[in-house]
């Protein structure tokens, strides 16, 4: 087919828009004649993301319906010309397929993309799918999953392929430890105000280890003068402290124990990279999905889950102390990593996409 398109639309967070991203990607690497169309909302994040792409990006006037109490009103009024305008792109790029990446704009045109007799395939990425996905389930071709539980949610259209994820993390080479242990503390890209607090009131207990241990900690843009400067009072002159570490596959490589979030991407990677983890999940996250995705890695041994509530300075301490005596135990949960590491994700994601659309080529 010439002048083959691909609408791929989601977004409202990086967790939706980093992994279509990478299929984006892998799609060029099999078919470089193809044109990308993104389609995401009008959120800072995503046009700061997408601004950084050399690629087609378009928005919808569209809002998430789901817990929004009274402000579910104006986003219920912006449904329509969130279909109208999805009507007009998809008249005007006359894509070969349409693929939802997660998230509330890509609601409009997958189903819309439906009714008029388009290929569609949705990514779902966490445990326990989202809102828009289980409403998206009965309009659609395929769904890819990220973890096998997810599979009853879609019927004989699932199919569990991972989640895509940036080929470095997949060639992370296996930690040499040493002495030291080396943690990596982060909270996704905009910096976890809780998880800087609860490091912060940490540090005068961990004082007595410091000199056994090395620490990376992405902060965020907002937290970051708070926090390097509790972290230079309490002695910590070897800890490297920085709002955004990048490439975050070079910070994943040094560390030993990885102290994060729940979020789909940072479980895709840390599953890609056979990184052990202590997970904290986001307690506010839509439907609790970041605890739903940390109980994945720890069904496996592969990650300990800490729910805020009980996050206090004895229990952190307590575990840091047991992994920096007991490093036999990290080896053991990057090798539970691999019973669930799907190799090739992208790669197969994008296969399953160019087959799809050469059997709807074939019909025609």
């Amino acid at each position: 087919m010439k002048n083959l398109k691909v609408i791929i639309s989601g977004g409202g967070t990086g967790g939706h828009l980093y992994p279509a991203l990478v299929l984006g990607e892998t799609l060029k690497q099999l078919r470089p004649d193809l044109q990308l169309v993104y389609l995401g909302s009008s959120r800072k994040v995503e046009k700061k993301i997408m601004a950084e792409q050399s690629t087609t990006f378009l928005t919808l006037p569209v809002e998430g319906l789901k817990g929004r109490g009274w402000k579910i009103i104006p986003a219920m009024a912006l449904l329509p010309l969130a279909f109208l305008k999805s009507f007009f792109i998809l008249i005007k790029y006359r894509p070969a397929l349409i693929i939802g990446a997660g998230g509330f704009s890509s609601g409009p045109i997958v189903i819309l993309a439906s009714w008029l007799g388009k290929p569609t395939l949705i990514l779902e990425q966490n445990a326990l799918p989202g809102f828009t996905n289980r409403k998206l389930s009965r309009f659609v071709d395929k769904a890819v999953v990220a973890f096998p539980s997810s599979l009853p949610y879609f019927g004989d259209k699932g199919i569990c392929l991972g989640n895509p994820v940036r080929p470095e993390f997949y060639r992370i080479p296996k930690k040499q430890r040493g002495e030291t242990l080396t943690l990596l503390i982060f909270g996704g890209s905009q910096g976890s105000k809780f998880l800087n607090d609860r490091l912060l009131e940490c540090l005068p207990r961990l004082a007595e280890l410091k000199n056994h241990l090395i620490i990376f900690h992405q902060t965020g843009e907002k937290d970051y003068e708070r926090v390097v400067t509790a972290y230079r009072q309490a002695g910590f002159d070897r800890a490297t402290v920085q709002a955004y570490f990048s490439p975050m596959a070079d910070y994943f490589a040094q560390a030993d124990l990885i102290i994060s979030r729940a979020g789909a991407t940072t479980c895709a990677e840390l599953i890609a990279a056979l990184k052990p983890a202590l997970l904290v999940p986001f307690a506010q996250a839509a439907d609790n999905h970041q605890e739903y995705n940390a109980r994945e890695l720890e069904k496996v041994g592969g990650a300990e889950v800490i729910l805020e509530k009980d996050f206090t300075p004895q229990v952190f301490i307590e575990k840091i102390r047991f992994y920096l005596n007991h490093k036999d135990i990290l080896d053991k949960m990057e090798e539970n990593l691999k019973k669930i590491r799907l190799e090739k994700a992208a790669e197969n994601i994008a296969r399953l996409c160019l087959k799809m659309i050469d059997s709807s080529s074939r019909r025609l």
